[in-house]
């Protein structure tokens, strides 16, 4: 039986019957805001629409976050909604902290009929009650087990748990671990990194692992002391849900103590920036990433299609893969909505809840659906570093590891 979220937020079942019982999915007094047949109510003015991102371009998560906000922005220069509406996205940076992502959200949320992105566990958690009571559709880009309470929230990929669990299968299959082994886990405060932990504890129960722990907040930068600990505990992995500094330093710290164990870890952990770095070989060598995104190797005309557009970035991430593939579930779900002649709030909602089997031409791992409480994938992709465009190999196809099913929850 899953492990039950960490943060449970309040008050969703009332929510959920305030949208219930509240107002018509119509417009207001018939009205469908100039668009024809098509109702409206908010973030729609005539042939144009209008979603929120709510991302990082200067925080802990800065290098992703641009990375997605790219890729939205990239895949909206062509898509139309029903080959008639264009979409225009609000973006705005939260620093990765809850309070300015509150503070955004409240200014940005009479303009915006959904929310193409929203960065981070911690903020969409902060949100929750808020996106409920506006009946806002949301694409958090975050794979937080919380997430999967709160409706109208579509998480694009396996959560933090299932998806270690999946990267430590891995090692597994490779035979880089074996039953008894055991692993330290460097973890984030907080939902994203204590979720990946539960994944690492559960396969720790399952395989007899032992697993020495490591909470730290996303502003600590120094991992000397944790690679130290795992050293003297004799660690055969070190697994990681925390972020591209962090990682830096870890790999830093294990080259320089002579701690030569693979290093398992989520798929925000990982930036191609590193590979520019003094870290760069030692990572190419021993790291493993569990990721619900593709490589730019399997999707070269996107490669190239973001290359033009974006000419003056440095490095492109699989962030940009997720940030295009995103668009692409939003387009269907907004495209539903459409087609059925309701483009108000409510009836992108209705929408949403609709949508099934969701195949993204292999941008994103295949999603089954959105239901409360369950991951919505149970499958990750593994890849590791290399001199290829995106900075990433896949050296494992999209697949269901052996644990995953039993986290997944009902």
């Amino acid at each position: 039986m899953r492990t039950p979220a960490l943060i449970r937020v309040a008050a969703i079942a009332a929510a959920l019957s305030m949208i219930v019982t509240g107002c018509s999915s119509k417009a207001e007094n018939g009205s469908d805001g100039g668009s024809g047949d098509v109702a409206t109510d908010v973030g729609v003015e005539g042939d144009t629409i209008t979603l929120g991102v709510l991302t990082d371009l200067t925080g802990v998560f800065a290098s992703i976050g641009k990375d997605m906000t790219n890729g939205n922005s990239l895949y909206w220069k062509t898509a139309k909604v029903c080959d008639k509406y264009t979409v225009k996205l609000d973006v705005q940076d939260t620093q990765y902290v809850p309070q300015q992502g509150v503070q955004l959200y409240s200014s940005m949320k009479s303009d915006v009929l959904a929310m193409q992105q929203t960065i981070g566990s911690p903020i969409n958690a902060a949100l929750a009650k808020d996106f409920v009571a506006d009946k806002i559709v949301n694409f958090p880009s975050a794979l937080g087990e919380v997430l999967t309470d709160i409706p109208g929230t579509a998480v694009l990929g396996p959560t933090y748990d299932v998806e270690m669990s999946n990267g430590l299968d891995y090692l597994f299959r490779q035979k880089m671990l074996k039953e008894g082994d055991t692993v330290g886990h460097i973890y984030f405060e907080g939902e994203y990194g204590e979720t990946g932990l539960e994944g690492t504890r559960h396969v720790a129960k399952a395989k007899k692992l032992q697993v020495v722990e490591a909470q730290i907040k996303p502003t600590d930068q120094d991992m000397s002391a944790q690679v130290s600990q795992f050293k003297a505990r004799g660690v055969d992995a070190i697994a990681l849900t925390v972020a591209p500094p962090q990682l830096a330093s870890v790999a830093a710290a294990s080259q320089a103590q002579g701690l030569d164990v693979p290093i398992v870890s989520s798929a925000p952990v990982f930036a191609p920036g590193l590979l520019a770095g003094p870290t760069a070989p030692w990572l190419k060598s021993h790291l493993y990433v569990a990721a619900q995104t593709s490589t730019f190797e399997a999707h070269p005309d996107l490669y190239e299609q973001y290359t033009k557009a974006y000419p003056k970035e440095k490095s492109a991430s699989a962030g940009v893969i997720f940030g295009y593939g995103m668009g692409e579930v939003m387009k269907q779900v907004l495209d539903a909505a459409c087609e059925k002649g309701d483009l108000t709030r409510q009836g992108v909602l209705d929408a949403f809840n609709g949508l099934k089997k969701i195949d993204t031409g292999g941008l994103l791992v295949p999603i089954d659906g959105f239901t409360l409480g369950r991951s919505p994938s149970l499958y990750s992709f593994i890849y590791r570093p290399a001199d290829v465009p995106g900075g990433a190999t896949i050296v494992q196809d999209a697949f269901q590891g052996q644990f995953a099913e039993a986290l997944a929850g009902s």
